[in-house]
């Protein structure tokens, strides 16, 4: 008969197996999620943006509005620069759009950012719902505007001082002779503010615009821009981190009294749990409960007439008396004892 001698589960080979595991979940960590829209975790500190409160999306008909819920985007005063621009976050505008300057017309669904003159619309950004970090600001680019053009109708930029005052500054054009138009661009840089904008409200100001007019620079105050959790990473809610720290207490509890009691009191068998006399008083407790339950409801359930009841008037397994010849018998007691 041969017989087969297994080797001993080693130090090395559990320390190989830990780091398989590793492995597997660094490889399963390391494939790509699916990211949310107008979200984004800072690469420096890890915390968690969530925009998307302060997106703007139009009101359905038959639905019923939020009470922060709005039927236009966002505006900000362009105060002395001549106009006023209306904006949406990680959205298209709410406005319907025609007659967009430079922007072919399927196109017009899609813009974020737009101002109005002189009876024209043109658009400063197409939708993009993806924040990022520079640095440590958080920003969201708009990019694919209306053409910028060769001059500025609203601030035409002056040339050198060489040069004649009454020329407007042209921009120059690419020296390899391409024909690419530069277009419209919104920068939106956001800060965190919750005491004077409320979660679902956003400050949006105009900061200004590059010379050559093609890049708009805005401040975004609000709540959301705050950092916060990722919900979707949250893997257990209150009630079950409450959970996990009651399991905690009782496995600490239970190893640290058997402990205890068998090391210190030399205790052996069930008698190593921690407080058995109070455990089995309660398990006693309950168990008599249960009897008298049991007990009360057999009672309660009718049974079957068995052999178990007999006749007793034909005195058969009884004495053969009724309750009135018991009577009867006891009346004539009394009559002799009373001639007595």
């Amino acid at each position: 008969m041969i017989i087969k001698r297994y080797k001993p589960f080693s130090v090395c080979s559990a320390f190989s197996l830990a780091l398989l595991v590793q492995n597997s979940h660094q490889e399963e960590s390391a494939a790509p999620k699916p990211t949310i829209p107008c979200t984004v975790s800072s690469p420096n500190s890890g915390s968690f943006f969530d925009l998307n409160s302060i997106a703007l999306q139009p009101i359905l008909e038959g639905k019923k509005s939020h009470k922060d819920s709005r039927n236009t985007s966002w505006t900000a005063r362009g105060y002395d620069y001549g106009v006023n621009f209306t904006l949406n976050i990680c959205s298209p505008v709410i406005e319907r759009l025609d007659n967009v300057v430079g922007v072919d017309e399927k196109l017009w669904r899609n813009i974020s950012a737009f101002y109005k003159q002189n009876g024209k619309t043109y658009s400063i950004g197409q939708n993009k719902s993806e924040p990022i970090f520079r640095g440590r600001k958080l920003v969201l680019n708009y990019t694919d505007g209306s053409p910028c053009g060769s001059s500025s109708k609203l601030f035409p930029r002056k040339s050198s001082e060489d040069d004649d005052d009454d020329i407007p500054h042209r921009i120059p054009k690419p020296e390899d002779g391409s024909t690419s138009v530069r277009r419209k661009s919104t920068l939106l840089s956001f800060f965190c503010e919750r005491e004077t904008v409320g979660e679902h409200k956003a400050a949006v100001s105009f900061v200004g615009a590059s010379p050559d007019e093609c890049t708009y620079f805005f401040e975004v105050r609000s709540a959301a821009a705050c950092a916060g959790i990722d919900k979707k990473e949250q893997s257990l809610g209150p009630a079950g981190v409450f959970g996990v720290i009651l399991l905690i207490a009782a496995v600490v509890y239970l190893l640290g009294g058997i402990a205890y009691q068998r090391t210190v009191m030399h205790q052996r068998g069930w008698r190593q749990l921690p407080n058995f006399a109070l455990w089995a008083g309660i398990l006693s407790f309950f168990t008599d409960i249960i009897i008298i339950l049991g007990s009360s409801c057999a009672r309660i359930i009718p049974r079957s007439k068995g052999y178990n009841q007999l006749p007793t008037h034909n005195g058969l397994g009884g004495r053969g008396s009724t309750r009135a010849e018991d009577e009867n018998r006891l009346i004539d007691q009394l009559d002799e004892e009373w001639d007595d």
